[in-house]
């Protein structure tokens, strides 16, 4: 499966951005997404995953209560939903995928997927 993830920018702080990660080649219903950042100098770090039926959501403290994660199978496609972002949200954003036949599964670890999306670039600024 090849993910594409788009939808960043630069925003101010307090702002909401919407990433999309499209998927294409496979069916998209068989995989848990997750999302992680990466900010200069610092590890990739996870942001939120989603089960492969949308069924379950999972966020780390850092984002909890900001961000949400959904998708539409439908569409192919995972979204991260990003409300009140701050300087410190400043990363590029990747989307990962891994099938899985466990819905609710998912991991905050990054060698656990299997397919990563480009990226894309989200900058606040203060």
């Amino acid at each position: 499966v090849q993910l594409q993830a788009s939808g960043g920018g630069l925003v101010q702080a307090g702002s909401s951005l919407r990433l999309s990660c499209v998927a294409s080649g496979r069916t998209f219903s068989t995989y848990a997404v997750g999302w992680f950042r990466q900010a200069p100098g610092k590890e990739r770090e996870f942001v939120g995953g989603i089960s492969f039926s949308g069924i379950s959501t999972y966020y780390p403290d850092s984002v909890k209560g900001r961000f949400t994660i959904s998708r539409d199978n439908a569409k192919n496609t995972v979204y991260l939903q990003m409300n009140r972002l701050k300087p410190e949200d400043t990363a590029r954003y990747y989307c990962a995928a891994r099938q899985t036949k466990i819905d609710r599964w998912y991991s905050e670890q990054e060698n656990d997927y299997d397919y990563w999306g480009q990226g894309t670039q989200v900058t606040v600024s203060s």
